[in-house]
């Protein structure tokens, strides 16, 4: 009891409950307004309730007078939602926005604990709170310029066609029947966000009058915020237990069925979902989402939860497709439902929902035609499973949403071998319904050999590309050969001709006669017949191809030029970013080109020193996972602007450190040049060498995933 001892009673003050106000007693919050900012001194023109939604609107005036009001805007929104009519129904009257309206919503559904309490002359006077209300501006008047918008343009197309109407060509009409409504389906219906909204709308509005915080009516309404019979406060009611007294003062919470929140019957709040059983938790879960990997599920329900018990309960509402669950189809579509579109019954969409996804386990793309032409639903219903399930793909049909589950396969193999035993009986019973086909049956091997999707990177495409045109260099190779093999009889041909040809030799004079017409050999030798090079090289030249030692000098050449290029486009390059942008360069370039020789990386490395690049050893942290390519860091030391000094003094920088912050760069680049720098100069050189992230600077090409 010393606690008690060095806590006493002070003062001792008399609660008194008024019941005056219980069932009108309203809070107004304004949560776009700070407290000093009231509507207290602002017109309010109209007030109206819904009682039993608890909702109310208030229009109140704007100040046009203010120099804070855009004249012009007020008569455009005006405009646009009345039109150029002046009746009754028109929203602002004085053709100009001067009013504005407020809706609520409620801030708390049960409002049971929540009191307004006065405190006057030594007694605490407690109202109960009969609802929490939250007010903000409407912008209903927008719905009504759009409808307004909508009326002309229906109004204008209307008049363009109305010349053709007699002329219209007869259409072929489906007339159907709706069915009796069954229990379930009328529970669906009561249960449905429209119903709900139609039966909001259906209670009248009760108009009120404003009175302001001053006015002589609310003084005296707020005399009922007093016990009105404080003489008869000593009642039995007080003489009991401290326990019982405590019970009354906080009262168990209750969950009252009637005061659920106005929201569609498939929507439901994490906080509600937990409460529910597991079964029903992942049953609503499976329902809402379709199809979800394991993993996700045990994160989206109550920590702490067994995944035996998560993997028990999945199996009764979902099916194992490529390694995620799946929800059943008796789960989308019940007994006794029918389809929206078609109408067809629910038996025959399970089927067919079913053949979708056994189509699924055994590929992971599905041809929309192939499975209309099996189930024989309409497109719409076809479309519906698969959009469940899949992603539509142009010019390829419908692929699986998620990716394969590895991991679940490889930790549950009993759960694996339990569900493709399930399948197995369901392809025996699609078999019979569907009459499948052994075609049908088989899957087809690419897809098969793939459970993975095939995803091909830029690198990879650059690769195939190359291997493309050797292929054709080594065709165009064949086909040059060929055609040397049939020039060899015309060579031989010429050889023939040639030694068959004698010249007359007749003396000038009495000395010896001077031979002026060259030999057989000779004429072999130097390779021309008729005009043309018999031997290899010289049918190169002739061809286009350039010898040897020309063509390590074009290369050179080439590959120098395209490493200047990108440098002074870039300024800083790792080598694994210039050989990715090499081989895109190369892939441009047409089959045959010289630069398709073989690049090593010591050759590129040594161009990009001999293009005036200098290597820039960034000390990357030796946590760091980027690849050797990546921590070679090469930079174009100078370009031939007033920039160069700043960028070597950049550089200079992330040679002691990888990453760096704006403020430390900007003091040392004022500090070298000797003068404040401009943060134009400073954002273009950084611009040029650099990229921002997380606040911190890096040298392009270092930043770490």
């Amino acid at each position: 009891m010393a606690n008690e001892e060095d806590d006493p009673v002070i003062q001792e003050i008399d609660v008194y409950l008024a019941k005056s106000l219980a069932e009108k007693l309203y809070l107004f919050q304004y949560p776009i307004r700070p407290a000093s900012m009231t509507y207290g001194d602002v017109t309010h023109l109209t007030a109206k309730i819904k009682p039993k939604q608890q909702k109310v609107e208030l229009e109140m005036a704007i100040d046009t007078m203010s120099p804070n009001y855009c004249r012009s805007k007020g008569e455009q929104i005006a405009l646009n939602v009345d039109g150029t009519c002046t009746d009754e129904s028109s929203t602002y009257s004085t053709k100009l926005m001067d009013k504005q309206t407020f809706t609520s919503i409620q801030a708390a559904s049960n409002t049971s604990r929540y009191a307004v309490a006065v405190y006057k002359k030594g007694e605490l006077h407690l109202t109960p709170l009969h609802g929490i209300l939250q007010l903000r501006p409407s912008f209903s008047y927008l719905d009504k310029a759009d409808a307004k918008h909508r009326e002309r343009e229906a109004a204008n197309e209307a008049g363009d066609s109305s010349q053709d109407e007699a002329e219209e060509d007869v259409k072929q009409i489906t007339v159907r029947f709706s069915r009796p409504e069954t229990e379930q389906a009328r529970q669906r219906r009561v249960q449905s966000y429209e119903f709900l909204q139609k039966k909001q709308a259906e209670e009248p509005w009760v108009h009120l009058h404003y009175y302001g915080m001053k006015d002589s009516r609310s003084e005296h309404e707020r005399q009922y915020l007093f016990c009105q019979s404080s003489g008869m406060a000593e009642s039995m009611e007080l003489i009991k237990s401290p326990s019982e007294y405590l019970t009354m003062l906080m009262p168990p919470s209750v969950v009252e069925e009637n005061e659920k929140p106005m929201a569609p019957s498939n929507v439901l709040s994490m906080a509600q979902l937990r409460t529910l059983p597991l079964t029903d938790q992942i049953r609503i879960l499976m329902k809402n989402v379709k199809v979800m990997p394991f993993a996700n599920l045990m994160g989206l329900v109550a920590a702490g939860t067994d995944s035996t018990a998560v993997l028990r309960c999945i199996q009764q509402v979902a099916l194992l497709v490529q390694g995620n669950w799946v929800v059943k189809s008796d789960i989308l579509y019940p007994k006794d439902t029918s389809s929206p579109h078609s109408g067809v019954p629910a038996e025959v969409l399970c089927r067919a929902r079913d053949f979708v996804m056994w189509k699924f386990t055994r590929s992971r793309w599905v041809v929309r035609k192939e499975v209309a032409a099996v189930t024989k639903l309409c497109p719409e219903d076809v479309k519906e499973f698969l959009e469940h399930v899949s992603m539509a793909r142009i010019n390829r049909g419908w692929e699986f949403l998620l990716p394969f589950d590895e991991d679940f396969v490889r930790k549950h193999p009993d759960v694996v071998q339990r569900q493709h035993m399930l399948w197995m009986g369901i392809q025996a019973k699609l078999e019979k319904v569907f009459n499948l086909s052994k075609e049908d049956l088989m899957p087809k091997k690419p897809e098969a050999q793939s459970a993975h999707p095939s995803f091909v990177s830029g690198e990879q495409r650059v690769n195939l590309a190359r291997a493309k045109v050797k292929e054709t260099c080594q065709l165009l190779e064949q086909d040059l050969q060929r055609q040397k093999a049939q020039n060899q009889p015309s060579f031989a041909s010429a050889r023939a001709e040639l030694s068959n040809i004698h010249i007359k030799e007749e003396p000038m004079s009495d000395e010896e006669p001077m031979d002026t017409s060259p030999s057989l050999n000779d004429i072999l030798n130097n390779g021309i017949v008729n005009g043309l090079h018999s031997d290899e090289s010289s049918l190169d030249s002739v061809n286009g191809h350039l010898p040897r030692g020309s063509l390590e000098t074009a290369v050179a050449q080439e590959l120098k030029a395209f490493v200047t290029a990108a440098f002074k486009k870039q300024h800083v390059l790792t080598l694994s970013e210039l050989k990715r942008l090499f081989n895109l360069h190369v892939a441009s370039l047409p089959p045959g080109h010289k630069l398709f020789s073989s690049i090593s990386d010591k050759v590129l490395q040594e161009t990009v020193l001999d293009a005036g690049c200098k290597q820039i050893l960034v000390p990357f942290s030796p946590q760091t996972t980027a690849s050797p390519d990546e921590q070679k860091v090469f930079a174009l030391w100078e370009c031939g602007d007033t920039y160069d000094q700043h960028r070597q003094v950049l550089l200079d920088i992330f040679s002691k450190n990888y990453r760096v912050r704006r403020n430390v760069i900007q003091a040392r680049l004022n500090e070298e040049s000797g003068g404040e720098l401009t943060k134009q100069s400073v954002d273009k050189v950084l611009k040029d060498c650099c990229v921002s992230h997380g606040g911190m600077w890096y040298l392009k090409g270092t930043v770490q995933s």
